[in-house]
């Protein structure tokens, strides 16, 4: 059974960032996605990862999620090219949920995946919730919950699924 881990930070102070892995390294909010380009990312950053949930979303399923004003995409780009993502989700309770992050399969080793999950934790709290949070499973990179932990991420659940 796969293990999913909760983790949190409670304070911006928790985030422990790392600078860019280098020159042209840039994280940019894309306020206008089409479809295709949501899909592209969602499909080659998770199909290692048995990323299944929004396979079956149509172009009106994600032009809705992308609309919602609590959503919000940024993309990592390495010289120009299109590198990785994360979206962020504010809730209801005031928190700010790191939905989805990863890097694009070319992309993984190069010391990315630090640097975007500091820029999703700092951007996170630009929105000033009483914490930011996300989840991990088992079914993940390798590095996932080493990363996040390094970047100042604490557990706060472990469950069976």
């Amino acid at each position: 059974m796969p293990t999913r881990t909760y983790l949190e930070q409670k304070t911006p102070g928790d985030l422990r960032p790392v600078p860019p892995p280098g020159e042209n390294v840039i994280v940019v909010r894309v306020d206008e996605c089409a479809p295709s380009f949501w899909r592209r990312l969602y499909t080659e950053v998770g199909g290692a990862y048995h990323w299944v949930d929004r396979l079956v979303w149509t172009d009106s399923d994600i032009d809705a999620y992308l609309s919602d004003p609590d959503v919000s995409l940024w993309v990592l780009s390495v010289g120009g090219e299109v590198a990785g993502y994360f979206e962020l989700r504010k809730h209801p309770e005031d928190t700010v949920e790191i939905a989805y992050f990863g890097l694009l399969p070319a992309f993984v080793g190069r010391g990315l995946g630090k640097y975007l999950l500091s820029e999703a934790a700092a951007k996170a709290w630009e929105l000033q919730p009483a914490r930011v949070w996300l989840h991990t499973s088992t079914l993940d990179h390798q590095a996932a919950l080493p990363n996040y932990l390094a970047r100042g991420f604490s557990i706060f659940r472990v469950e069976q699924y």
